[in-house]
């Protein structure tokens, strides 16, 4: 989904962060910006593999920051990659857990009745602005939202879909 927003403003220098709890080994192209215990910042540098963050970077993000932290650090860390970006500028994230701390503008949730999730996200399916289906989404020519006077909104005629 973040791809998907990404390719679909081409024009707006996106950041993307993708956020993980999960402390696997580090891959080619990650470059530490900042550690400490509990977290890793890191910038994404190759846009040729299949993770998240390459993804991110080869569908156009102008910048892309991975971060693997406990989630107990989440809301200081994602506090700390948001200073090296310009205020008003659009970024994208992919943590669910996030939501937890914060309201974004525009709050996306991918679910799915084909494929098992691993994460138990069951206390935001109540949250978002706009809820799509995985199976749907190759269906969807573009994601209704809009990015306007530095914040992400879902266009009002969508906010039904969720």
């Amino acid at each position: 989904m973040v791809c998907r927003i990404i390719e679909n403003f081409p024009e707006l220098d996106i950041t993307a962060i993708k956020i993980t709890p999960h402390f696997h080994e580090t891959t080619d192209g990650l470059i530490v910006i900042d550690e400490g215990d509990g977290y890793a910042i890191y910038s994404e540098t190759n846009p040729g593999s299949n993770k998240d963050s390459s993804r991110m970077l080869s569908s156009g993000a102008v910048k892309v920051y991975f971060a693997k932290v406990w989630d107990e650090k989440l809301l200081t860390v994602f506090n700390k990659i948001m200073n090296y970006i310009e205020a008003g500028s659009p970024v994208v994230c992919e943590s669910p857990a996030l939501r937890n701390y914060i309201e974004p503008g525009a709050f996306i949730l991918m679910n799915s009745d084909l494929q098992y999730n691993k994460k138990n996200i069951s206390h935001l399916q109540t949250l978002p602005h706009l809820m799509i289906k995985l199976e749907e989404l190759d269906n969807i020519d573009s994601i209704s939202i809009g990015f306007e006077d530095g914040k992400w909104f879902v266009k009002p005629e969508d906010r039904s879909q969720k």
